[in-house]
């Protein structure tokens, strides 16, 4: 493998995604693709991304789990008011639902009933989609770097580490990590890691972390970060 191309939080924006992979000019026989997570929510067309993602894992790029792809396995698996709503209206979740080809009308909850019941949705695709995002690890660990979605525990080994604090940590992995390895997350998206507003540039920390959520869904730009050059490719 000449060089490791790293991308992350694509929220549904397929467009700029297949922008962004032709920018680096990646080509899976030479290069090693990461993903770090947050395929779905949010933006126009999650189910498009998904089925590039396993395309993407099918030519040798390694795929691992966001807190996003978490949120929709649970409100789509579990019976829970709070975990439904928590997605679908907090988190964008209607988005990735609509982009399956579902409406208001399939997945608003009733009101008016005092019990709560998840919304029968049916589709095939999002199945197979679903126990794909399932599958999906936590983390990836090399010689040099460490991959994640949102960081490590600053004190706590990460073969010991619960997947929620890895696809969630935020100021605590920021701001306490000190371990020897590079490590390279998404999810915070860099303006909030760097000190000037809308600057969503990739953000390298002092204490050897690499953040690369651009914020694309968020008027930002989505980053891909190549190793070991740590070159920097954006496309808005």
């Amino acid at each position: 493998m000449k060089r490791t191309i790293v991308i992350s939080d694509i929220h549904g924006e397929l467009e700029k995604f297949e922008r962004l992979l032709n920018e680096v000019q990646y080509q899976p026989e030479h290069d090693q693709l990461i993903l770090l997570g947050d395929y779905v929510d949010r933006g126009p067309d999650a189910k498009s991304v998904v089925e590039k993602v396993i395309e993407l894992k099918e030519a040798g790029a390694l795929v691992l789990k966001g807190n996003h792809e978490d949120m929709m396995i649970n409100a789509l698996t579990k019976n829970e008011e709070r975990t439904w709503n928590r997605w679908v209206h907090m988190n964008g979740g209607h988005k990735t639902l609509e982009s399956y080809g579902f409406t208001k009308t399939d997945y608003l909850v009733d009101k008016m009933t005092e019990e709560f019941n998840r919304p029968p949705l049916h589709s095939d695709i999002l199945e197979q989609h679903l126990t794909f995002l399932m599958d999906l690890d936590h983390y990836i660990e090399t010689e040099d770097y460490i991959f994640v979605h949102a960081g490590v525990h600053p004190t706590t080994p990460i073969a010991e580490t619960d997947p929620y604090t890895l696809m969630w940590i935020r100021s605590d992995f920021h701001d306490g990590y000190e371990g020897e390895k590079t490590v390279i997350f998404g999810h915070t998206t860099t303006d909030s890691l760097h000190d000037e507003e809308d600057n969503f540039e990739v953000y390298f920390g002092e204490n050897r972390i690499i953040g690369i959520d651009g914020g694309a869904v968020y008027g930002g730009q989505l980053n891909a970060l190549e190793l070991p050059s740590l070159a920097v490719y954006a496309v808005k």
